[in-house]
């Protein structure tokens, strides 16, 4: 007799419990939030605007920085970003640089600042690769011109 009373205790629980499950399902689900408003977009003028709105609004145009292509060598990416300021060449920063191994790490460190400083020097892509570093040199370059192609800069 213990023992039925026991399993219909439990069976009882169990279908209590089931049924409240399902008839409070609704009651119990979360609240719907409202969807919130997007944030309102501001027009950002990009270099070759051709909008006259955005191009009068930017009388005094400040510095552009356009990134470069991505450009893959057998030991690893290269990207830079220029910055165009009218029709100077302002500087060129690097996003990535090769790192298949510690090798590729230390010939790109070291001729990153070397590629910049001609570069900046020649105003253009014209440059001589660095001793030692012919793929990053190679790379760093593309990646300068894609980027001063996309802004179209004619220096």
């Amino acid at each position: 007799m213990r023992r039925s009373s026991a399993v219909i205790l439990v069976s009882a629980s169990t279908v209590t419990l089931g049924a409240g499950w399902v008839i409070g399902a609704g009651y119990w689900a979360p609240p719907e939030i409202a969807p919130t408003a997007a944030p309102p977009t501001v027009p950002v003028p990009t270099a070759g605007s051709t909008d006259a709105a955005t191009d009068a609004a930017t009388a005094e145009p400040g510095p552009v920085a356009v990134d470069g292509a991505v450009i893959d060598t057998k030991y690893g990416t290269v990207q830079v970003q220029v910055v165009i300021d009218g029709e100077v060449i302002a500087d060129v920063v690097v996003l990535k640089l090769t790192d298949s191994s510690e090798t590729s790490v230390e010939v790109s460190a070291r001729a990153a600042p070397i590629l910049r400083e001609e570069i900046l020097a020649a105003q253009s892509t014209a440059v001589e690769n660095v001793s030692g570093a012919t793929y990053t040199s190679d790379a760093y370059r593309t990646s300068v011109q894609s980027a001063l192609d996309a802004a179209g800069f004619t220096g």
